[in-house]
């Protein structure tokens, strides 16, 4: 079907969205291009970056050149620990005043309107920073972003994995999602935190779950539930990019006939 569209869902995840890059830096060796990309909090950056013209190596920098908890990002009687503003020391350089209508590629992006309740689907007419930012402020670590009236939160809260929005767009879907539960043993809970944590990343993955069957191409590894959300280190950042790019190498390997078929009927 010549005219049918490619669709790349990318979820949220913090640093583990660089896992996203890994995966973008395979699809590129494989010259399979996705025409409409579906965006939460990280996926977001990534996916804006790669839609903007940057290579996956390009996106790595970025976010290797990243550094949130600098004492001068920090607030003082707002909700949060970090503005939200600080995001745009980082993107305005690369996107200025453009809008997502203006990437080379269709970009999707979801956040979460607090005071509604409901989910927000940024597209064509939105800066392309306002979009990025209203899906990344991670609630209780960054302050809520406004635009207008509206106060927006992490797309991840109603939607970490936004395949949904776009899978009667689509005649094929490539999902990745970087935030598997992580495998845990009973004395790995016995703390509150450990076990809110566990309760809460349960939780959210269950509502995740359904939407994994909107993929024909579904990438994902438990290796990355080993890395934070705000991983510094150049290394471990490294490490969760080829995270990304051996998981859809071996996946695609497995599935090779039936992906080609799939996802390289443009060539």
């Amino acid at each position: 079907m010549e005219n049918s569209k490619i669709g790349l869902v990318l979820s949220g995840g913090g640093t583990r969205g660089l896992a996203h890059a890994g995966v973008l830096k395979f699809l590129k060796e494989k010259n399979i291009e996705p025409d409409i990309l579906s965006c939460c909090s990280a996926g977001s950056i990534v996916g804006s970056l790669y839609a903007f013209g940057k290579s996956p190596e390009e996106i790595l920098d970025f976010f290797k050149s990243i550094y949130f908890f600098n004492w001068k990002h920090f607030t003082f009687n707002q909700p949060g620990l970090v503005s939200s503003a600080i995001f745009t020391t980082y993107l305005n350089p690369i996107f200025q005043e453009m809008t997502l209508g203006d990437l080379q590629k269709d970009v999707r992006i979801v956040a979460t309107e607090l005071i509604t309740g409901n989910q927000k689907v940024f597209e064509k007419n939105y800066k392309v920073v306002d979009a990025i930012i209203a899906s990344s402020c991670i609630p209780g670590i960054s302050t809520p972003y406004f635009i207008n009236d509206e106060m927006y939160s992490d797309g991840g809260v109603l939607n970490n994995f936004p395949a949904d929005i776009i899978h009667n767009e689509c005649e094929n879907i490539i999902g990745v999602y970087v935030t598997p539960p992580q495998d845990v043993e009973i004395n790995d809970l016995k703390s509150i935190r450990s076990v809110t944590t566990r309760a809460y990343e349960l939780l959210s993955h269950r509502t995740e779950i359904y939407k994994f069957a909107f993929c024909d191409w579904f990438i994902t590894s438990k290796k990355l539930s080993k890395y934070g959300i705000f991983e510094r280190n150049p290394q471990r950042l490294d490490e969760i990019f080829e995270i990304g790019y051996n998981e859809a190498k071996r996946s695609f390997i497995e599935n090779e006939e039936e992906f080609t078929l799939m996802f390289l009927r443009k060539q």
